[in-house]
């Protein structure tokens, strides 16, 4: 392991450590006992008594989880750009533009935070069975992916020319989000559809693993941590097994794409729902301060820069090796954690200026649909700015591309994502 990979990892066991010590202590039935999750606000409880405030990402909405998404959303197109403009290498700036798709942890550790959350509430309340039915809860994620993501395969397969060679089989993997299973699965506009692919893995996945933690409630519930930790480590160990040279895997097939190798980026937002949803401890504390924020957001930022170095990492779009890809996914986890940690687990109420704007909260919630478009926007950027394809003029294509991208992501949730889920699922 790298490194700075190690000292990351190090620092999140640390963290993680000190927090499931917290929650390993019992309740006191006096009046300092915690706040239940659904105590009505951080006045209300300090005003019975000294008790713990509730955090904000216990239950409910978090407009500024909204916010993070837009700018990770702009990130990722950043990089896309940098990548067809040739500045994603050379430079400090430009290795970032480069990593900057890494921010796809960050969409994949909110999903495990949102998903994850009623289940560790539930549990820790002493709750018996699950939070959520399995049969509603597929439902709405398949009504929240696939009538935009469909329409965007259809058009990417009929509007791009190099698409029209693909015949019924390249059409049906790619709606059925299988591509990733395939060997050379990438098709214009759609090869960021991987992540998708990844992410609809995780949602038939995760009725089993909050099956298998059921048991862990009540008293039981400060074993959850660790389990949510080893989840999150089998994604860095993934990476490092020869499959391929055991036979295990077919020749051809990108094993670092594969939904096993990903599981520390959703971890990393289900530990987060672990610690938002149990008596608030060590972390919890140091999510109050706003310098203190700051700190957890430069932590991430560095955990991010970690990986455009050229000493431990190579630079650009090169295929890695097991355990530089390892420990890239493990700064990349730690950056998530880093990033959504001090909005979730401060004092409910707390207000983020920022990421709580009009502006970003428009972006995060039109994000799904920017995602899903920019490279179909890109792809037209060239010819509307009259610019050849790897001409170095990110300043002009740039710009294009997230204001297009922004405004088909718009039309996207007004005219499908939004009409889909009220019709399909309207009580989700």
């Amino acid at each position: 392991m790298r490194p700075v990979a190690a000292v990351a990892l190090a620092g999140g066991a640390v963290a993680a450590g000190f927090a499931a010590r917290r929650l390993a202590q019992p309740a006191q039935p006096t009046a300092a006992a915690p706040t239940p999750v659904d105590a009505p606000d951080t006045a209300t409880a300090e005003a019975a008594g000294g008790q713990q405030p509730r955090l904000a990402g216990a239950r409910g909405h978090i407009p500024a989880l909204e916010g993070l998404r837009g700018l990770a959303a702009i990130g990722i197109i950043t990089t896309h750009v940098a990548f067809v403009t040739r500045m994603s290498y050379g430079t400090p700036v430009r290795r970032l533009y480069g990593r900057l798709d890494m921010l796809v942890a960050v969409f994949f550790a909110k999903t495990g935070f949102l998903l994850w959350r009623a289940h560790s509430d539930h549990a820790r309340r002493d709750r018996s069975g699950t939070a959520r039915a399995v049969i509603p809860y597929l439902r709405a994620r398949l009504v929240r992916i696939m009538p935009a993501y469909s329409v965007l395969v259809a058009v990417a397969m009929v509007l791009l020319p190099q698409n029209r060679i693909n015949g019924p089989g390249v059409w049906l993997r790619n709606l059925t989000l299988t591509q990733i299973y395939q060997r050379k699965f990438l098709v214009s506009g759609l090869t960021h559809a991987w992540s998708l692919a990844v992410e609809m893995a995780y949602y038939l996945a995760l009725p089993a693993l909050w099956t298998g933690l059921k048991n862990l409630r009540g008293d039981g519930a400060r074993w959850r941590l660790p389990a949510v930790g080893a989840f999150g480590l089998s994604g860095l160990l993934f990476p490092l097994i020869p499959w391929q040279r055991l036979r295990l895997l077919p020749r051809g097939v990108n094993v670092q794409i594969l939904p096993p190798a990903f599981s520390a980026w959703f971890a990393s937002g289900m530990l987060l729902a672990e610690l938002a949803t149990a008596r608030p401890g060590l972390l919890a504390r140091l999510s109050r301060a706003s310098y203190a924020r700051w700190g957890w957001w430069a932590a991430g930022a560095g955990a991010l820069l970690a990986t455009t170095s050229t000493r431990w990492f190579s630079e650009g779009f090169r295929h890695p090796s097991g355990r530089e890809y390892a420990a890239r996914n493990g700064l990349t986890a730690a950056m998530a954690f880093f990033f959504l940690g001090p909005v979730v687990l401060a004092p409910a109420g707390t207000r983020f200026r920022v990421l709580e704007s009009p502006p970003l909260q428009a972006i995060g919630r039109w994000s799904y649909g920017i995602f899903l478009w920019h490279l179909i926007v890109l792809h037209y950027a060239f010819p509307l700015t009259r610019t050849a394809l790897w001409t170095r003029r990110m300043g002009v294509i740039w710009p294009v591309t997230v204001a297009g991208s922004i405004a088909v992501g718009a039309a996207s949730y007004r005219f499908i994502e939004d009409p889909a889920r009220k019709l399909l699922s309207p009580h989700a």
